[in-house]
């Protein structure tokens, strides 16, 4: 099939051309061919997903070049479709496209354009790498070409040191899961003689229950290859513990945010985790903590996500929650609703991030929302589209009737963690009082942004630009309190008017809004196939018994969601519309808790006490060791040494004859000494 390879590498081609000619083929080319590609690419991928979704394509491999031969290891490269790969094509290349065409608008005024773009396809290409790999090998390749392009991408302004900074910490912490994931790739192939998945899935099952030495122990085999394999998904995907880059990501511009969270990067973790699920369903304990640990993920990035108050820090947090709902899901068995909420998550969370960034725009490069207030008149399509993408993600929708993305898809993974046991039915606890959360900062979101009176005035950006001065995009606000300074709506206007952002930016939020509002409904039956995982043909692991169990959950089950997303759209209200100034008097009560929360439970605290001072200091230990002992014992040492006698030299070196006559008699006289007490 040429057309997946054509998917596969538009994007590449246009990276590379783009990237190498830069400034020399200038910005509106740059563009042009970046989103082209990319465009091409996503009307390519849609006939291959309808075609799996009418079940008129069978899974195929197609082959692009011998890659590694040595020994008993054999890699070929080679790009499997099949129905989980149909689904990350159009989620990739879609959300990618609109973000490539958003980026014309929101980096119009950006020196640096052909670069951002050729980053933006060198990102899409790692993923479509990484989605359609037939090996462990190659899914390895497009795992490090998405965590390269992502350091890219997230320094892009380095002059910023806190974008460098950011960067930096996405690298680092994304290495330290990087190193589970090759430890869990180098044990399959140990294990199984071969890095080809189909072949590893294939033999996974007669592996369970057999042993295998790690540490100096004997453990179960697929539990440890699961777990190792797992640490990598943490990393990509954010679970608690390796989560902690993934707010600071923010740093990078606004489309990169989207792109990262909504379609590449994030969701690796979920796909391979999916893509290998028979290997995890041959490890129970494997599952359980995968399901734990999506659990905790889950309730903590949303307990986090109350207290922010910068717009993108609040949907990423929120993005870190939804994928702990993916991973718990995947961890009960149902692999399908996981795929599902990947699949619907993309499109409301592409177009959250891509309207913060619509609501950036208009309020000069402004990111924290208590300097926002009354902006739905000024801007709005962007507040349709962020309604549409909050009612999306707190799943708003009538049983059996009509509901928006997230009603389905989530709603499939309360309902599956429900009916999979007591692991399950704990999973399910967290994540309905996780729900009620969501729906709390998101209604904030919304109510702090759009609602209320204008709160311009006390934005340094606003009066920046109100003084016609630039300011580059930041934010420098910390305390929550703020929050309850009123300012009034006069001030705010007063020489500064927020605007609707360009029709560049407008289009993609159309698209996504309807993505939002329509993907559940249209797609809910064939994800989760009605019992029969007709749909998937094989390409995860699919419990019809489970499906059968979601169907005769009790249906107060099925209506919880519903009312923690009504309790918690009623206490948003309550506390940003009808009482401002509550949340100021929660704050003051329970400053403990507040503070917990807003400094993210202190991991950033602790892990720079434990894993950063102590390697500085371990680094600055050797650096003086290195400069004393191997630099002062050689190089410095030998030219200082050479430095010393040769200033001894020196002072025989007086030009006078006389003194050289001197020196010629002693060493004479020494000469003949040693002759006369040698043969005497």
């Amino acid at each position: 099939m040429a057309t997946i390879k054509l998917i596969v590498f538009l994007p590449l081609l246009a990276a590379i051309i783009a990237g190498l000619g830069n400034r020399v083929i200038g910005n509106m080319p740059a563009k042009i061919l970046t989103t082209g590609a990319l465009f091409i690419s996503c009307l390519l991928s849609w006939p291959i997903f309808i075609s799996f979704l009418n079940g008129t394509t069978e899974a195929s491999v197609v082959p692009v070049l011998d890659f590694i031969r040595s020994g008993t290891l054999s890699v070929d490269w080679a790009l499997r479709v099949d129905t989980l790969t149909a689904v990350m094509l159009v989620v990739v290349t879609t959300v990618s496209a609109l973000v490539h065409l958003y980026s014309w608008g929101y980096m119009d005024e950006d020196p640096d354009q052909p670069r951002f773009f050729a980053y933006l396809s060198l990102f899409t290409f790692a993923m479509l790498m990484l989605v359609t790999a037939d090996n462990l090998v190659q899914m390895f390749f497009g795992w490090e070409g998405v965590g390269l392009a992502s350091y890219l991408l997230i320094g892009f302004w380095f002059k910023k040191p806190s974008a460098n900074a950011a960067a930096i910490k996405a690298f680092v912490v994304n290495r330290v899961g990087d190193l589970g994931f090759m430890l869990g790739m180098f044990g399959t192939f140990l294990v199984f003689g071969t890095v080809s998945i189909p072949a590893i899935l294939e033999a996974a099952p007669g592996m369970a229950g057999s042993t295998i030495g790690f540490l100096g122990m004997r453990l179960d085999t697929m539990t440890v290859l699961c777990l190792l394999l797992f640490i990598g998904a943490m990393g990509k995907s954010a679970q608690l513990g390796l989560h902690t880059w993934l707010p600071d990501a923010m740093e990078g511009p606004t489309p990169v945010s989207a792109l990262i969270h909504a379609a590449t990067m994030v969701t690796a973790g979920v796909f391979m985790v999916c893509r290998l699920s028979p290997m995890f369903e041959a490890s129970p304990t494997a599952l359980g903590v995968v399901t734990f640990i999506g659990a905790a993920t889950c309730l903590f990035a949303a307990t986090v996500g109350t207290t922010q108050n910068d717009i993108k820090r609040v949907i990423a947090y929120s993005t870190c929650s939804q994928l702990g709902y993916m991973f718990f899901a995947a961890g009960v068995g149902a692999y399908g609703a996981a795929m599902f909420h990947l699949f619907t998550h993309a499109f409301f969370k592409a177009l959250l991030f891509l309207g913060a960034g619509s609501v950036i725009h208009a309020m000069h490069h402004e990111q924290d929302m208590r300097y926002y207030g009354a902006l739905r008149k000024e801007i709005p399509l962007t507040y349709w589209a962020m309604m549409a993408g909050t009612l999306a993600i707190t799943g708003v929708g009538i049983l059996g009737v009509f509901g928006f993305a997230g009603f389905y898809s989530k709603d499939a993974i309360l309902e599956a963690a429900f009916a999979s046991g007591p692991h399950g039915q704990m999973a399910f606890a967290v994540g309905i009082f996780a729900a009620l959360l969501t729906s709390f900062y998101s209604w904030r979101l919304i109510f702090l942004t759009f609602f209320g009176k204008a709160r311009w005035a006390g934005s340094e950006h606003i009066q920046h630009a109100v003084h016609g001065d630039h300011h580059d995009d930041g934010h420098a606000h910390d305390d929550d309190t703020h929050h309850a300074h009123d300012v009034h709506a006069a001030e705010g206007t007063a020489g500064y008017h927020p605007h609707e952002s360009p029709i560049s930016m407008l289009i993609p939020l159309g698209v996504l809004t309807l993505g939002a509002i329509f993907a559940g409904f249209l797609f809910h039956h064939q994800f989760l196939s009605a019992g029969d995982g007709a749909f998937w043909k094989g390409s995860l692991e699919f419990s019809e018994e489970l499906i059968h169990h979601m169907h005769d959950v009790p249906l107060w089950v099925k209506l919880a969601p519903t009312a923690v997303m009504l309790t918690g759209l009623f206490l948003a209200w309550n506390s940003y519309i009808r009482n401002p100034e509550l949340p100021g008097r929660f704050v003051a009560q329970f400053r403990i808790l507040y503070d917990f929360l807003y400094n993210k439970w202190y991991f950033d605290e602790i892990y720079n006490a434990l894993f950063v001072k102590p390697a500085f200091a371990f680094g600055r230990l050797f650096w003086k060791g290195d400069k004393k002992v191997i630099d002062g014992l050689g190089p410095d040492g030998v030219a200082s040494a050479v430095g010393v006698y040769s200033g001894w030299a020196r002072k025989f070196q007086s030009g006078y004859v006389y003194n050289y006559a001197l020196v010629m008699l002693l060493g004479l006289a020494g000469l003949a000494s040693w002759v006369l007490v040698r043969f005497l």
